[in-house]
Formats: structure tokens, sequence, C-alpha cells
């Protein structure tokens, strides 16, 4: 088991109909869902008559050049930047996915995690469906397969009302978008216009670079088609309850979007606030480890008092830390990123905010190279409870074994992991109160173990098709 610090993103979707160049608009759209997935990215495009679909590993950047959009025709395209959670690391895996059934074609771009992936994976299989991937996306065109017979709306409604998880979704045929958000609302989802047409991104800062305007929100459960006639809300799938997970405001979402209906800049500020609240170190500055503790770290300056510093300066140009094949490499790679400015940290005493410890080996690097550069003091704060226990809703983390918090109960301990003289978590409530939104609104399954949807295991990991 390869441990990494923080949680991987998961995936971006994108979609646009009614525009004359849709594949170029989802190429800037996917640009802005970057930070969500840096594995693999894709794009298909319609006319109404030819479907074309381009797709690869690694950056938006790097799938698409300028010949292969120039032959992306079409008013209609889905997008799909990606990291696996469900599925191996392969070009197979990549999406958006696409099907062929009948006369007409089926693309599919899906972030989240079915948790009954498996069970409906052998169900199918069964009935003889031969799946092309292993990603729990494919479910889906597999279960529309069966249902089409009740045209388009019924499949979609049958289909989805058939799977449990996490799924916020972009579909595509020859003249329609479908968008559709699951019941619990785990993962965001948004309506836009741009020129007359549609758009639909998982975060609103997608909009602001195409020049989008931002309609509303995809509600939990919603299920809509876009077409010539404009958006019909075909039905809301029910659950007992909304479950949207606070991870989205406190560290996957960009500062830059609105998500849940609130600012995530705004709510991180918000849970610095809190911190510093609960926790007033005697220390001669407070920092970020750039850039996931940036906004935290300056409400926690602002609310305490004190002094605010970049003490670590980022380099941009190096790849992320847990992407690197060895541990001697990623080690280094941990080194080159973040840099301390040595005539302002040492000897000092710090406070240092972070938005989260998940794995604790990246803040151990981190901290590690804060104390060989000659630092007194250093606290750690974070800007969450300690993540105990695994999601299975679109995070890399399935298992207790890989966090820290879970393989150490006590603080103390984690502390001395990570090589800190005090650590601090920002309590429960603390969160809550952050973001804004009621508690029983949010799915905080990882910080308290209390699932949304109920789970089946096999030991400590779930039984997820992986």
């Amino acid at each position: 088991m390869v441990y990494f610090g923080h949680p991987r993103h998961e995936c971006g979707v994108f979609a646009v109909y009614g525009h004359p160049e849709a594949a170029r608009v989802t190429y800037f759209g996917l640009f802005a869902l970057q930070h969500r997935g840096q594995e693999s990215a894709g794009i298909v495009t319609t006319d109404g008559c030819d479907v074309r679909e381009h797709k690869g590993m690694g950056l938006v950047s790097e799938v698409f050049k300028e010949e292969v959009l120039s032959k992306m025709k079409g008013h209609l395209a889905i997008g799909h930047v990606r990291y696996s959670t469900t599925g191996s690391s392969t070009l197979a895996n990549a999406q958006p996915f696409v099907a062929h059934h009948g006369r007409e074609y089926y693309g599919i771009a899906h972030n989240g995690n079915l948790v009954n992936a498996l069970e409906l994976r052998r169900h199918l299989e069964k009935r003889g469906s031969i799946f092309q991937s292993t990603m729990d996306t494919e479910i889906f065109i597999h279960l529309m397969a069966l249902h089409l017979k009740e045209g388009l709306e019924g499949a979609i409604i049958k289909s989805f009302s058939q799977v449990s998880g996490a799924y916020s979704l972009v579909m595509l045929t020859k003249r329609e978008i479908i968008a559709a958000r699951d019941p619990f609302g785990f993962r965001p989802l948004s309506l836009g216009r741009i020129n007359g047409g549609w758009v639909i991104a998982s975060e609103t800062c997608a909009f602001d670079l195409v020049q989008g305007e931002f309609i509303r929100d995809i509600e939990p459960g919603e299920i809509l088609i876009i077409d010539e006639n404009g958006v019909k809300n075909i039905g809301f799938l029910s659950s007992p309850r909304k479950a949207m997970c606070v991870f989205e405001l406190i560290y996957f979402s960009r500062p830059d979007s609105n998500v849940f209906g609130r600012n995530v800049y705004s709510c991180r500020k918000e849970l610095g606030f809190n911190l510093a609240e609960e926790y007033r170190p005697d220390v001669d500055l407070v920092m970020p480890f750039p850039d996931s503790g940036n906004y935290a770290a300056l409400g926690f300056a602002q609310r305490s008092g004190i002094p605010f510093e970049m003490g670590m300066i980022r380099n941009h140009y190096v790849g992320r830390t847990f992407i690197q094949p060895t541990q001697s490499v990623r080690d280094f790679g941990v080194r080159v990123k973040l840099n301390p400015v040595l005539s302002l940290l040492k000897g000092k005493r710090i406070a240092i905010v972070e938005d989260s410890i998940i794995r604790g080996t990246t803040s151990q690097s981190r901290i590690k190279n804060l104390r060989e550069r000659g630092i007194k003091e250093i606290h750690l704060l974070v800007s969450c409870p300690p993540t105990r226990f695994p999601c299975p809703y679109g995070i890399d983390f399935s298992s207790r074994g890989e966090l820290i918090a879970a393989r150490q109960e006590r603080v103390e301990d984690i502390a001395r992991f990570i090589g800190v003289d005090h650590l601090y978590y920002l309590s429960l409530d603390g969160m809550v109160k952050a973001t804004g939104l009621k508690k029983s609104d949010l799915c905080l399954a990882c910080y308290t173990g209390e699932y949304p949807i109920p789970l089946v295991q096999e030991s400590d990991k779930f039984c997820l098709e992986r």
C-alpha cells in the first residue's frame, strides 16, 4: 500500500447544449475543473448526425491540441476530467464512456461512486451484458439498455432508481443532454446559460471561464433533459435526507466556486475563524502550507490577531507528489514543491494551518523539512475534525488502515507521528457552523462513521468494484 498525504480529488464533468463551438467551450470548462482530476480527460461531441470522441491520459492541455478540437464539430458536447476511485488507471477507463445501441449513441461522464456497483455488475453480466471497462460509470449504460423499450425518459428514471451511491453526471445523445444528481446530493452540479445555449458543470468556476451565467444548482435527485425545447425536469428521485459532502467545501472545490449554495472561499475563511475561537497558540506567526491551507490560515490570522505570513513558497511547476512512482522520489517531490523562507521562520514559533490530514505522510515530510531548518516550535492546526472513517462516495481512501487518525486515535500520537509540538483539530460543530448549512444536510461520515447509505464491507474495505 502506498500512502499519500492528501486525498485525491474526484472527477469533474461539463456539458454544453446549443453552442456552435461546443467542443472548444467544453475544453475550457474542463480547464477550470482540472483540479478535480489530472489522470485523464475526454470530450464527446455531436452535430445531430455524427458523434466524435477524443480522450487520453494526462492533463486537458496534454490530451487536446488544436488539430483535435478543430475536428470535433457539433453544438452538443460533454467532457470529463478524472481520478480513479472506481476502476483502474487506464485509457479504457477514461471518460466520457460512449456506447452505440440501436441507432443511437450514448455518452456519459460521471463524478462519484456507486456503492452497489459490484452487485449490479454481477446481475447485468448474468443477463448477458459485456463490459468494456471496470468503471461503475458503464453500469448506467447497461441498465438503460434494459429499459429503452419504455422510451428515453422512462429508461433514465428506471435505471437511475436502481443505482445507489454518489453521482453527479451528464449524458449525451445525438439530440439531448441529460444531467442528473443523486438523491442525497453528495456531489455538486450546476446549470448555466451561454450565448442562448445551456451549460452544466461540477463547479460554478467553470461558468466564469467560459463566460456563462450561473442559473441554479441542480437539486439532489433531480433529472434534467436539455433539447431544442429547452430544459425539462423529468422527475425527482427521493431519499430520506440530503448528504452533501462537506469535503467539497473544505478541500475539493476551487475557492472561486459556489458549492451547495455557499462560496467556497468564504467558507474556508470561516473555518479559520472558528479555529481561532477554539485554539489560540502563543506563536510569532501563522502560515499555511500552500495552497490547500491558504484561506483557513487567513481567517485564523484575522480572527486571532496573529500576523499572517507566507512562510512556504510553492513551486507551481512540480507535479503532484502522490503520482510519483517511488517513495524516495515522492519525498524529494515534497521538498521541491514547497520551500521555507528561512529568514522569516528560523528560530520562530509558528502555527501552520492545514485543511485536512488524511494519511499524515505529506505533513510528516513537510514538518521534517522545517525542523531541519531550525524552526523553534511548530503548532499544526487542522480546519476539520480527524478523518477516521473511509469514504465510499468518490474519495480515494476506502479502508480505515489508510487513515492516520484511525491508526492513531489519540491526537497526541498523531502529533508525535507528524513531528509537531502541538496538533489541534477543529471540532465537528465548529466545522459545521462554518459551512452555514444544516448538520442534517451534510455527509459527515468520514468523521463520525455514520453513513447515509448502508454499506457492505469486506474486512475493513468497502465492497466496491475497483
